[in-house]
């Protein structure tokens, strides 16, 4: 398997000096529940560092703290669930699952995790979907939307496709043989990332063990969201993982292994300045 060429980092969407709102993406995320309320704030931070506007969706807690940080938050416009059908549709790129509750994590209050998710994903199956966290690990995978970005660490991949896997290889030969038959892109994160579409897989080396804290994974899912709002699904997972792992590296030189999630989406913007600004 190849490793993932850095020189297709310039072939990313830049916005053009003439381009007005809107104009250089405008994603919905969908996620958090009242037991993980920081996952979909992970994501939103992240994105809205890169596209013009985050359509943001979550439970009242999580709505609220979003509202309390406007400043921050930009474009951003705050969304009931009950409103999402509104905004669906202008999304460029749909980001559904950072934060949404399993069985287990399921409280009063809660969406039903499966329910929404292949709602939404049989209403909306022409668009770009990235699908991670609580969605991997309820949604049947016959849902799985045509070119959709799914992001799952090792046992959320067991658990959505039902496969055993224990040596690299072996999981690449899984992952290959899953994006084959889901016509999707996977980004099977780990030590090395794998990402594979239909037709090709890279490997994508990196990192260190600070990037093992929670909230990590949902860092890159937004970050390959906002990407997916411009570019193709390939693309935009390769270098999602690998800006990711590269900002994660630049935090090592600072800091070594005591950075956290909120650390590496502050990272991530400087980084992509060196690799992607022609």
């Amino acid at each position: 398997m190849e490793k993932f060429n850095p020189s297709l980092l310039k072939e990313l969407y830049e916005p053009s000096a003439g381009s007005h709102k809107g104009q250089n993406g405008k994603l919905l995320v969908i996620g958090g529940s009242k037991l993980f309320h920081a996952a979909s704030l992970w994501a939103l931070k992240i994105s809205s560092r890169i596209v013009d506007m985050v359509f943001y969706s979550s439970v009242t807690e999580n709505n609220e703290i979003v509202q309390k940080a406007k400043r921050e938050f930009g474009d951003g416009i705050v969304v009931k669930r009950s409103q999402i059908d509104s905004y669906a549709e202008e999304a460029d790129c749909i980001l559904i699952g950072p934060g949404l509750p399993r069985f287990e994590g399921q409280e009063e209050g809660d969406d039903d995790t499966k329910t929404l998710t292949e709602s939404l994903l049989k209403k909306y199956p022409h668009k770009k979907w990235v699908i991670d966290g609580g969605s991997l690990q309820t949604i049947d995978p016959k849902f799985i939307p045509k070119n959709a970005i799914l992001t799952p660490h090792r046992k959320e991949f067991e658990k959505l496709f039902k496969v055993k896997s224990q040596k690299s290889k072996v999981d690449e030969e899984y992952v290959q043989e899953m994006a084959k038959k889901y016509n999707c892109i996977i980004l099977l994160k780990g030590k090395e990332d794998i990402v594979c579409s239909p037709t090709e897989c890279v490997r994508i080396i990196g990192g260190n063990a600070g990037m093992t804290k929670g909230g990590t994974g949902d860092v890159l899912a937004g970050l390959v969201a906002a990407l997916y709002c411009k570019n193709d699904a390939f693309l935009s997972a390769c270098a999602g993982s690998y800006i990711n792992k590269k900002a994660g590296e630049k935090l090592f030189e600072k800091v070594g292994y005591y950075f956290n999630s909120s650390d590496l989406a502050d990272e991530i913007p400087k980084v992509m300045r060196h690799l992607i600004i022609k």
